[in-house]
C-alpha cells in the first residue's frame, strides 16, 4: 500500500513539472532591453539593414516583446535614430534613396566592407536624382543664421559673376561663402591700443565651402581639398554639409589634422548645427586676397566694408556696423521663418 501511495505521489509530482513547464513556454519574458535587441539583432544580420529588417530580426529572434505596441516598428526607427542623434558611436548609418536610412554595427564595417557601402550609396545617389530636392545654396540662409548667432557676419560669393565665371575651375579659387569675427573687446582704450598695434588682430576672417551631402570616401575628399583650395587665403577655412554618411568620421577626421580645414554639420534648425572638427589658424594671404578682389565685386565689397568698421570712428561705429550688416546675407528671425523655409525649400527637418 506505500509503495502504491509512493508511486502516486511520483506521479503526481511528475504531472505538475510537465505542467509548470507546459505554462512557461507561454510567459512573455522579456530578455532584454530594446536597444540591446536592436544591437544584437545588427549584430545577427551582419549586413546594411533597414529598420524593418532589423524589426523582423529581433520578432523572429524573440529577443524582446513589444506586448500591445500599435507600431512597433516605428519604435525600432526611432530608437536607430537616437543611436546617431546621440553620437553612438556603435552604429552607423548611410542614406538612401527617398532620404530613408540604413544601418550597421561600427565594428562589423570591416566584414561589409566600405566598397560594399559606397555601392550602396552611389546607386542610391543615382536613382535620388529624379527626386524634387533643395539647392545646394538654399543652405546658405542656414549657415549664415548660425554664424550670425556665434557672432560672425557673412556673405555668398556669386563665382559666376566674377571675371571668368564662366569657367568652371573657378569652383577651385571662391568660397561659397566668406565670414568675419571681430574682437569684442570692452574697453575702448583696449580696442585703440590693439589697432595701434596690429590691426589684423581685430578680427578673423573665415571661408566656407558647402555641400548638400557627404556620402562616399571619394565625395569627402573632393569637397574637402575644394575647401583647402579656395580658403587659402583665410585664417579660417570650412568645408559645411547638411548631411555626412556617419562612416567617413575617421576620414574626415585623419584630412582635418593633415590640413587644418574644420568641419561643419549643418541642421534645418541652424542653431542646432555644430563644429565636428576645428579648423587651424592661418596668417591671412593678402596677394590670394588681392586676386579675389580684382575677379569679383562681391568679395572686393565685403573687403570694403570690412575695413570701414575697422576704421570707422567711434560716432560712426554703429551706423557703420548696420550697414556691414545689411550688405551680408539674410537670416532668421525666428523659429516660425526656418521651419516656413525648409517646408518651401524641401530641406528635410528632422522629428
Amino acid at each position: 500500500m506505500c509503495q502504491k501511495r509512493s508511486l502516486d505521489a511520483g506521479k503526481k509530482y511528475i504531472l505538475q513539472l510537465v505542467i509548470g513547464f507546459r505554462n512557461s513556454k507561454n510567459l512573455k519574458i522579456v530578455k532584454m532591453t530594446i536597444k540591446e535587441a536592436i544591437l544584437k539583432s545588427l549584430e545577427d544580420l551582419n549586413r546594411i539593414a533597414n529598420y524593418q529588417d532589423i524589426y523582423n530580426q529581433i520578432i523572429s529572434k524573440e529577443y524582446y516583446d513589444f506586448g500591445q505596441a500599435k507600431t512597433p516598428n516605428s519604435t525600432v526607427s526611432a530608437l536607430l535614430g537616437d543611436f546617431i542623434r546621440n553620437g553612438d558611436s556603435r552604429v552607423k548609418r548611410i542614406k538612401e534613396k527617398g532620404g530613408t536610412y540604413s544601418y550597421y554595427l561600427a565594428k562589423n564595417e570591416q566584414d561589409i566592407g566600405l566598397e560594399t557601402i559606397n555601392q550602396v550609396l552611389e546607386k542610391d545617389t543615382k536613382k535620388h536624382n529624379n527626386f524634387k530636392s533643395y539647392e545646394e545654396r538654399d543652405l546658405h540662409k542656414l549657415l549664415c543664421s548660425y554664424l550670425k548667432n556665434i557672432g560672425i557676419y557673412s556673405k555668398t560669393i556669386f563665382h559666376e559673376q566674377s571675371t571668368y565665371g564662366k569657367d568652371n575651375n573657378q569652383i577651385w579659387t571662391h568660397p561659397d561663402m566668406v565670414g568675419i569675427r571681430f574682437l569684442n573687446l570692452q574697453s575702448k582704450v583696449s580696442q585703440s591700443f590693439l589697432k595701434a598695434i596690429n590691426r589684423v588682430d581685430t578680427f578673423k576672417l573665415s571661408s566656407y565651402e558647402i555641400k548638400k551631402e557627404i556620402n562616399s570616401d571619394s565625395e569627402l575628399k573632393k569637397a574637402f581639398f575644394q575647401a583647402v583650395s579656395n580658403s587659402s587665403w583665410a585664417n579660417y577655412g570650412y568645408l559645411v554639409a547638411f548631411e555626412f554618411s556617419n562612416n567617413l568620421t575617421e576620414e574626415m577626421e585623419r584630412l582635418n589634422q593633415s590640413f587644418g580645414i574644420g568641419v561643419i554639420e549643418l541642421k534645418a534648425n541652424p542653431y542646432e548645427s555644430k563644429i565636428l572638427f576645428q579648423p587651424k589658424y592661418h596668417d591671412l594671404d593678402f596677394k590670394t586676397i588681392d586676386k579675389l578682389c580684382k575677379i569679383n565685386k562681391e568679395f572686393e565689397k565685403f573687403v570694403e566694408q570690412t575695413e570701414k568698421l575697422m576704421t570707422a570712428e567711434e560716432r560712426y561705429y554703429k551706423s557703420t556696423e548696420k550697414e556691414l550688416d545689411e550688405f551680408c546675407d539674410n537670416y532668421f528671425a525666428n523659429d516660425t521663418e526656418i521651419e516656413k523655409y525648409c517646408k518651401e525649400k524641401n530641406i528635410p527637418i528632422e522629428a
